[in-house]
């Protein structure tokens, strides 16, 4: 709704004022009439028009005594034809989807690359703000200061919320993928809640990666996101067992993972190697199919997956890589190198309230044998998590670090 009527408006405040109204209209029309057989179609339309309605009035405000002179309808009919005009020209853009356009218009290069991302997670994509703010590592005051003081530097700024040409893609594309990420991994694993995987925001970020992919072919890193979502999508079934509770990768059943998923992200992955310096999702596409490819656990190819993270952590020094890479180095030196990464990271600061800070350094600290210490760790991950799957995950591996 929020794309579709911001085509109109071009202004993103307008915008999202004519969508509420639409949703107070449904409120009363609805309990009224009965609810419409299409009621996305209801609530869009509604919307425009509404827009349209705001578009009038602020022409003629802006005219003065001239257009008060004006004939109502030949005015309204000059509106309702500029706005066509903008949309016939937007519907030749190359983005053939609406959302897909919004995330586009919405990374305007005049912001910082962080805003352009939270901002466009939390109108476009329907992200909540504690989401986001967990994804970038903030407090949720501090992500909600941070959208607020973007859509304000959008207006002061008169920056136009128009489709960037197809020359102007390029540029936006490294936040543009950021998104999609970050919407996938939202939904992959919840943040909270009482489910593990939010399907609605997986499917969505999917469906875009797949969109993105044609649109600029010759960008490797849209094979490579791509690539990584549909690795992750392929293990989705196996994630929790019948019961919702959380399973390790060693845990999972690998004759269930979906293998053409499996398969076309492994082309994709050797189409964007070739192509030339593998990107950030490229790098992380490879390690995930070299987890997939794996017979087994057991045999899954350790060295190499750590050799792929000394790369990613050079190409993307983010923390987060490096604690991921924490449990690569655990795997091939053992766990007492792998702790000392941790603490390293731990007293960095950085990936303060995160939970999976605490938690791989519990599993590190109980392969080691230290289990009062590892108790502690499980104790600290447990005050971070605020998702049941993972919760009862994290208490049941408590459980088994305390003596009898």
């Amino acid at each position: 709704m929020l794309a579709a009527t911001v085509r109109v408006t071009r202004d993103l405040d307008a915008a999202e004022e004519a969508v509420q109204d639409a949703y107070v209209q449904a409120l009363t029309r609805w309990q009224r009439d009965g609810v419409p057989a299409k009621p996305g179609a209801w609530l869009t339309t509604v919307a425009r028009r509404t827009a349209l309605n705001v578009i009038r009035r602020q022409r003629t405000l802006q005219a003065k005594l001239p257009l008060l002179l004006m004939d109502a309808d030949d005015h309204g009919a000059t509106v309702e034809t500029e706005v066509e005009t903008r949309m016939i020209a937007d519907d030749v853009a190359p983005i053939p989807d609406d959302r897909l356009r919004l995330i586009f218009t919405c990374c305007h290069p005049a912001l910082a690359q962080e805003a352009q991302v939270a901002l466009t997670l939390r109108l476009v994509c329907g992200v909540g703000t504690p989401d986001i703010a967990h994804a970038f590592l903030v407090a949720e005051p501090t992500m909600a200061a941070r959208i607020t003081r973007a859509k304000k530097k959008i207006a002061s700024a008169r920056i136009p919320y128009a489709v960037p040409a197809a020359s102007d893609l390029p540029v936006r594309i490294d936040a543009v993928l950021t998104v999609i990420h970050l919407l996938y991994a939202t939904g992959h694993t919840a943040h909270s809640g009482e489910n593990l995987v939010r399907d609605e925001l997986t499917g969505r970020a999917l469906d875009l990666a797949r969109m993105l992919r044609p649109l600029l072919p010759s960008e490797p890193e849209t094979a490579g996101l791509l690539a990584l979502l549909l690795v992750h999508q392929a293990r989705r079934a196996t994630r929790t067992d019948a019961d919702g509770r959380l399973l390790r990768l060693e845990e999972q059943d690998r004759s269930r993972w979906d293998r053409s998923l499996i398969a076309e992200a492994d082309r994709l992955v050797v189409g964007a190697l070739r192509s030339g310096s593998p990107g950030r999702f490229t790098l992380q596409a490879a390690i995930a199919a070299l987890h997939a490819q794996a017979p087994s656990y057991a045999e899954t190819d350790w060295p190499q997956i750590l050799t792929l993270y000394d790369e990613l952590l050079r190409r993307w020094p983010s923390p987060v890589v490096a604690l991921n890479r924490a449990v690569a180095v655990s795997m091939v030196d053992g766990p007492g190198p792998a702790l000392a990464v941790v603490t390293a990271l731990e007293d960095d600061g950085r990936l303060a309230g995160y939970r999976y800070l605490p938690a791989t350094k519990a599993d590190l600290l109980s392969r080691l044998g230290r289990h009062a210490e590892a108790a502690q760790a499980y104790r600290a991950a447990l005050a971070l998590s605020d998702n049941a799957a993972e919760q009862e995950f994290l208490q049941d591996r408590l459980s088994r670090t305390l003596p009898p």
